[in-house]
Order: structure tokens, then C-alpha cells, then sequence
């Protein structure tokens, strides 16, 4: 069968290829560029301990921050733990790991050229896109004009994306919402394991907010007018040395500094970074979808645009591989094109809920010209906090998606529900687990296709201290894994010792990305099979209001 076509080489493209392999899913990534990747260290990105977890391995790359500190001139309105209460350590690997983007375009890199499913084509730049029955065809321009064939496309090449403009996707939204001269320095700061959002430091005034990366370097984003003159290197320079210096004035770091001055410090990398807001109408036009960039773009008040994309990938790759291998177990014509339609009605009411909180947090965050001078103290510490929550990855503003009117979701007449502290359709919690030969590891480890299309944790208190061979004959596990057997997808069965808000034998069922699909009791052979066959596209009707609401927005 053709391989999947994914045009676009950054951070999306090569994870949606990297996890489309994990699935046995042959891609081909169309990579306009030579294959050489842009080093810019003032370009970073801020991703959450699931993605991460999704990811491959980053090794050595970026810093997960202890803290999160926002300050009003020389006064600390609030101090958050990375992790919240009791995950003071980012060792716990719950924190948001702040990295160089290039830094994760070269991770992915490095596995990609080890993975056999994968064909990277540099100096691939798409120029005509056709559809039929059966598959896409993509031509690349260049001296032969190389035709691909596909069965699917997927479109991950960013804001200005080929993809989107020859399907005819109109791309709506504002220009210019939010503007931060940026500049990547290597310094020496106090607290260089927490990152800084700081109103009116003394002398420099403005906003400002500072999150360190590895080898010493900090990433600085001072806020500007949304459309205001064009921003020197000069200017940056000048506001470097003014923000230093009131920051931290005579902190010894080992260079040649006075109290006026402030640290020394290596000026790396400069930029502006414009923040606009943009949703495509559609994300699936047949066997074409669109993903990252190229679906939506967004950054205002901290949102994390990478880790966006990223979620894209991860909702859409199971998805896709369940289309692609299609067999006696997979999904039936009618049933997976409600299975890739729930792509866009996931992700693009996701996204679009995003842009419509950072719409609403603006006047509050932004009021009187850019800034919070003028609010009430209570008022401005409202706003404070909603900028740490993009930054943080918590809230409506930075918050992980959830879906709860997913059109995967089981008919609730085919379901009984038990209590849980994840709600369904949201993302589930990384608890401890075990599998049926004994391993021990983590909930997250065995997502995105590593252990199925679909886990299965049994709650069961206690088998943590008996060896596997043990309670695999006991209790309720003969029978559940008869019935994980029998499923009509791939799935893998694993234990718990407990779960939040959950009984003792509650069974979770958990999709690739993450999200929960139900929580029921026991070893209900039938309810187990409605849920699965709904994950396939066979649950509600596509006519279905609950379904169809979830793509609007």
C-alpha cells in the first residue's frame, strides 16, 4: 500500500512520521529545504510533560523550571512550582521543558534517520496536489518534477502552507495580536532554575519575562505595541542592558560588571515575534488534512504554538494508521471516514476554544495600550495569573485539550460509567503501571502506539507486591484479558495499584494521545466492544448533534 505523504520537515511533520512508523505506517516527508537545520536560539519552545512523553527521547536537550515567578517591580505577586503542590522537582517530570526549537527539530532528526519507515526528501518543494478514489498525488518541483503517490497527505508546512492553498482552504483570523522584541543571552541571573514574568522592573519599566534554557542562556521576551515601529538591533541591545541592570545589579557571575551596569552578559540571537491569530476552515479536505502551522496559528499571551502542532499530530496519527491498515479489524468505509473526520471536529473546536479564551483574556491582560498599569491590584494579579497559565500549560489559556464531545465517544446506552477523576475525552493522569510480563513503568510510556491503539488498565490494589505470574490467574484478569483479546483493534492490557477517584476494578480505557475513552467496572466484555468499535468510527451516527457540535467553532 502507499505510504503516507507528509509535507513539511519541522518539529510536526517529523513527529507525525515518526509516530505514524510506530503504528507500521510507511510515510514519505517532503522536506522543502536541503535538510539542514536553522540554529536560532532566541526561537524556543515550551512543551508539557505528556508531550514530551510522546516525543522520542530528547537527550540533553532544554530545561524543566523549578518555579514560575511573577513580580510587579521589586515586589513577588505569585511563585508557582512547576509541577503544582507537592511536584517541587522538576525531576519529577511534570514541569514544562523549555528548549531551542532546533534542538528538537535535530532530536527528531537524528530518529528519524534511524527509523526504516520513514523516507525523508530534501529540496521538495510541493507545487501541484491531486486526489482521487484511491490516493493522493504530489508533485515536487525541481529539474524532473517528481510525482508521490500516497494514501493519504497531510499538510505540515507552516503558516504561509502549499498544502492549505491548493485544497482552497480560506485561513481567517488577526493580524499582529501581541508583538515581543526577543533576544537569546547567556548570562548569569539569580535563580537560574526558575523562569520570570516581570511588570515594571526597576529603571527598565515594560514587561518582561525570562525562562532559561541549557548551557546558562536565557530566552528574554519584552513586550511591544502590536504595531509599532520597526525594533533595531540597537534597540535590543539598549533593552537588554537597561532590563540587566535593574534586574540584578552587582550579581558577581564572573564577568566584569558594576552596579550600574549589571551582569555581563553574550548577546546570541535577536528577533521579533509577532503573535497572530488564525484558524483554517477545514483541516480535512478527502485524503488531505492540515496540521500545526498550517492549520492554525496562534501564540498570544504565552499559548504554545509548537506544542499545539504537536497535539495535532498526536490525535490525527493513530487515526490515520487504523485508515491506512484497514483489515478484518479495522474500520469498515463508512466507519473510518467518521473515524478521520473526528480529526478536525477534535482538534479544530480545540483550537478554536484556545483562540476564543486568549480573545477573551486581551482586554483584561492588555488593557489601557498594552500593559496592566492602570488595573486594580486584585484585578492586575487576575491578569498575571492568566499569563502564567499560558506559559504553564494550565487553564483555558495553556490548559491540555480535552474532548468531550468527541464523535468517538461510546453510545451512552452501550456503557455503564464508573467515577474517575479524569473526565472522558480528557487527558488521563501518569500513574504507575505493569504490564502482563511484569515490566514496570508508566502510564505515558506506553502511549502513542507503543502499546496499541487502545490500553486497557485494570485498577486492582495489591498486585504491585506479587510477582505477574501470580494474580494473572486471579480475580478478574482471565477474564479481562480474554476480552482485551478479542477487541477488534490492538490492544494492550496493563495494571494499576490505584488511579485518582477510581475503585478498586475499574478499567480505564485510554486512546494513543492519551485521552480517556470511558471508565467502567469490571470485565464487561459488551461495553469493552462499544467502546472500541466507537473509537473505529462505528459509534454515533455522524448525524449525531453530540458529534457534529464538536467541529464548530
Amino acid at each position: 500500500m502507499d505510504p503516507v505523504i507528509v509535507v513539511g520537515a519541522g518539529p510536526v511533520g517529523l513527529a507525525l512520521a515518526l509516530a505514524l512508523a510506530r503504528h507500521s505506517v510507511p510515510t514519505v516527508v517532503l522536506d522543502a529545504g536541503a535538510g539542514e537545520v536553522v540554529r536560532r536560539s532566541a526561537r524556543t519552545c515550551v512543551l508539557s510533560a505528556p508531550t514530551v512523553a510522546w516525543l522520542p527521547p530528547l537527550p540533553g536537550a532544554g530545561v524543566r523550571w523549578r518555579a514560575w515567578r511573577t513580580e510587579r517591580r521589586q515586589q513577588c505577586l505569585e511563585r508557582v512550582e512547576s509541577g503544582g503542590p507537592g511536584h517541587a522537582d522538576p525531576g519529577d517530570d511534570v514541569a514544562p521543558l523549555h528548549l531551542e526549537q532546533h534542538r528538537l527539530e535535530i532530536a527528531l532528526r537524528a530518529t528519524v534517520a534511524g527509523e526504516r519507515l520513514v523516507h525523508l526528501v530534501p529540496r521538495s518543494r510541493l507545487i501541484r496536489l491531486e486526489q482521487d478514489a484511491t490516493g493522493v498525488s504530489a508533485q515536487t518541483g525541481g529539474p524532473d518534477g517528481t510525482w508521490w503517490r500516497g494514501s493519504h497527505l497531510v499538510g505540515c508546512d507552516g503558516a504561509r502552507s502549499m498544502v492549505r492553498k491548493l485544497l482552497g482552504v480560506r485561513f481567517p483570523g488577526r493580524t499582529a495580536v501581541e508583538r515581543h522584541a526577543v533576544a537569546a543571552l547567556r548570562t548569569g541571573l539569580p535563580r537560574p532554575d526558575e523562569a520570570v514574568l516581570h511588570r515594571d522592573p526597576p529603571g527598565a519599566g515594560g514587561e518582561v519575562t525570562a525562562r532559561p534554557l541549557s548551557g546558562g542562556v536565557w530566552r528574554f521576551d519584552w513586550l511591544l505595541p502590536p504595531r509599532g515601529p520597526v525594533v533595531t538591533p540597537e534597540d535590543l541591545l539598549t533593552r537588554a542592558q537597561e532590563t540587566l541592570a535593574a534586574w540584578a545589579p552587582g550579581e558577581r557571575t564572573g564577568g566584569r560588571e558594576d552596579a550600574d551596569s549589571g551582569p555581563a552578559y553574550e548577546l546570541l540571537d535577536t528577533g521579533v515575534h509577532t503573535a497572530h491569530q488564525r484558524l483554517a476552515r477545514h483541516w480535512r479536505a478527502e485524503r488531505a488534512f492540515l496540521a500545526g502551522d498550517a492549520a492554525h496559528l496562534l501564540g498570544a499571551l504565552g499559548v504554545q504554538a509548537v506544542e499545539e502542532g504537536l497535539r495535532d499530530a498526536a490525535n490525527l496519527a493513530w487515526k490515520l494508521a487504523l485508515a491506512w491498515h484497514d483489515g478484518p479489524r479495522g474500520p469498515g468505509a463508512a466507519a473510518r471516514e467518521r473515524l478521520l473526520d473526528s480529526y478536525e471536529a477534535e482538534r479544530r473546536s480545540a483550537v478554536a476554544a484556545r483562540l476564543r479564551a486568549v480573545d477573551q483574556a486581551l482586554p483584561l491582560v492588555r488593557r489601557a495600550g498594552g500593559g496592566l498599569r492602570t488595573l486594580l491590584p486584585g484585578a492586575e494579579r487576575a491578569a498575571l495569573e492568566l499569563l502564567t497559565d499560558g506559559h504553564l500549560g494550565r487553564g483555558r489559556l495553556g490548559g491540555p485539550p480535552e474532548y468531550p464531545g468527541s464523535p468517538l465517544a461510546p453510545p451512552p446506552a452501550a456503557v455503564t460509567p464508573v467515577p474517575a477523576r479524569t473526565r472522558p475525552g480528557a487527558p488521563v493522569t501518569d500513574v504507575p503501571v505493569t504490564a502482563l510480563d511484569g515490566t514496570r513503568t508508566r502510564l505515558r510510556s506506553r502511549l502513542g502506539g507503543r502499546g496499541g491503539e487502545l490500553l486497557v488498565l485494570l485498577v486492582a490494589p495489591g498486585t504491585g507486591v506479587w510477582d505477574s505470574r501470580h494474580w494473572l490467574q486471579a480475580g478478574l484478569m482471565p477474564e479481562l484479558a480474554a476480552a482485551v483479546e478479542a477487541l477488534p483493534l490492538r490492544a494492550e492490557l496493563l495494571v494499576a495499584e490505584e488511579y485518582p477517584g477510581a475503585a478498586p476494578h475499574t478499567v480505564l480505557l485510554v486512546r494513543p494521545d492519551g485521552h480517556l475513552v470511558a471508565a467502567l467496572h469490571g470485565a464487561r466484555t459488551d461495553e469493552l466492544v462499544a467502546c472500541a468499535d466507537a473509537l473505529l468510527g462505528g459509534g454515533r451516527d455522524a448525524a449525531d448533534p453530540a458529534g457534529t457540535a464538536a467541529g464548530q467553532g
